[in-house]
């Protein structure tokens, strides 16, 4: 039994914030830079180079990729064999949350209820999600979400009957109806399966899937590049100015369903794909 102490955790949620706030990932800045060389829009192109100057400046400077620095979901790997000390978990997280807000300076986005709206001032309570899993090992994985993309995202139930040209045509509508709320070029997380509240988590875990890691299933990876092309094909192009790349990747997640149901949820990120992991 391997024991954790809740300090090590504070710590190390602190730096996935500032990291994720700050540092987009390698493959999400390749992707732009690939985008830009096939982007055949002037204004487009345009927006994609801004883009990664930002990016390049974020990083260096150590500042904010985007005013909007999300709720932070929060994805736990807890092995089963490991022993948590020094208090609790979730406590310790959202201290960890916290703290990285107030070092790294950034926007406090969350308020403590829907209806009366105040500002809980330090960026808490995270949205946490377990997966407990073999063995001692400890991995936690940061999203910070703005709501321009979050707020894009779409669930529906399906009929069984309406197939994949039912989720086909949902997701395209997804898309087409956000524009450029959800400052594309946008990555689509899509969830296939499970219940009403499964087929959400799913999506929002394609997005954490690297944009060069391929799903492992073969039929799926063919559908993502299909709808990928599909979605290129609507002309919303980069900030919603027109173009060919209005989306980056499309990652699909699925689970099994009951025989009477076709759960479907869309979850957009933005170009600002912010998501960084740590291993304790």
């Amino acid at each position: 039994m391997r024991e954790v102490d809740c300090q090590d955790i504070e710590a190390a949620v602190a730096d996935l914030v500032i990291r994720a706030n700050t540092q987009l990932p390698r493959d999400v800045y390749e992707a732009l830079e690939r985008a830009c060389q096939v982007e055949e829009s002037d204004i487009g192109r345009s927006c994609l180079e801004i883009i990664l100057k930002n990016a390049e400046l974020a990083r260096s400077e150590g500042l904010a990729l985007c005013q909007d620095t999300g709720q932070l979901a929060v994805n736990v790997k807890l092995g089963q064999e490991i022993h948590i000390t020094g208090g609790n978990l979730l406590a310790a997280i959202n201290r960890g949350v916290a703290k990285g807000y107030r070092e790294g300076f950034f926007r406090a986005s969350v308020v403590d209820d829907p209806i009366y709206r105040r500002n809980t001032g330090d960026n808490t309570p995270a949205i946490i999600s377990i997966e407990v899993i073999d063995g001692d090992g400890l991995e936690l994985e940061a999203m910070p979400k703005g709501a321009g993309s979050e707020n894009m995202g779409r669930l529906a139930m399906l009929k069984p009957s309406d197939g994949w040209p039912g989720v086909e045509r949902f997701v395209l509508e997804t898309v087409e109806q956000a524009g450029p709320n959800p400052c594309p070029p946008v990555i689509v997380g899509i969830g296939l399966g499970g219940n009403m509240e499964k087929a959400a988590q799913l999506a929002k875990k394609a997005l954490f899937r690297p944009l060069d890691v391929k799903n492992q299933d073969e039929r799926l990876a063919r559908l993502e590049g299909d709808l990928l092309e599909k979605i290129n094909r609507l002309g919303i192009g980069p900030q919603g100015f027109g173009g060919r790349v209005t989306a980056l990747a499309v990652a699909i997640e699925c689970f099994p369903t009951h025989i009477a149901s076709l759960p479907v949820a869309v979850c957009l990120g933005c170009h600002c794909m912010r998501r960084c992991t740590t291993r304790l």
